[in-house]
């Protein structure tokens, strides 16, 4: 493996309690859609030429058996304290047990998400000891990355952004990258990632979700 490929740590809560902010807009169909986010964005991740391996913590057994079948390594969440420990026990997993060096962890609901955007936001990291991505709000961070021997040090969930930026990570700052930046949380978030172009599963569900052309309205 070459030392200039990347890791990736994608952190999915078990299905039943995902994305709870799409409940009203998608109904029964809301943990289907948030398996499909993260179908389409370790789809996306494994396709990118930066990246060595997907390492998804989760202890959802039907999510985990649906991102294997892609691809993806597979840990349990043995911390169960919630999103930064099971990112920091998934980085710490893939360096002892992989022989990871440089680590990204990445957020599991990027259904825009294009592979040579990504290759364009590990580039721009593997040049700094850690480094981040805000999100398309400018409020949360989507990555967040780590070089070999650099403890990642997530701090996600809400104004993540500048909890980042205070720990000493690099913001990065690329202008054509908005599949990396575009998480889903909301109804508005996901026609714009439908917009940008979603993958194959995420477009299939949201057909369903709004009955009018792909779009939910």
């Amino acid at each position: 493996m070459s030392p200039l490929r990347w890791t990736l740590v994608v952190p999915l809560k078990p299905l039943a309690r995902a994305k709870s902010r799409l409940a009203d807009a998608t109904g029964a169909l809301r943990p289907e859609l948030a398996m499909a986010f993260a179908q389409d964005t370790v789809a996306a991740a494994l396709a990118c030429p930066s990246v060595a391996r997907v390492l998804v913590v989760s202890d959802d057994a039907v999510a985990g058996a649906a991102l294997a079948l892609l691809g993806a390594e597979l840990l349990p969440d043995l911390p169960g304290a919630g999103l930064n420990a099971a990112l920091a026990h998934g980085a710490e997993a893939a360096r002892r047990q992989f022989g990871a060096g440089r680590v990204a962890a990445l957020s599991a609901d990027l259904p825009a998400l294009r592979p040579e955007e990504l290759d364009r936001v590990l580039c721009a990291a593997a040049g700094q000891r850690r480094a981040f991505l805000a999100d398309a709000q400018g409020v949360g961070t989507t990555l967040l990355a780590a070089a070999a021997g650099v403890l990642l040090q997530p701090g996600f969930e809400g104004g993540s952004r500048l909890r980042h930026a205070r720990s000493g990570a690099h913001e990065l700052t690329l202008p054509d990258v908005p599949s990396v930046r575009r998480d889903v949380d909301t109804l508005d978030d996901l026609r714009e990632a439908l917009a940008l172009g979603t993958g194959p599963r995420t477009a299939a569900l949201a057909a369903l979700v709004g009955g009018s052309g792909g779009t939910p309205g």
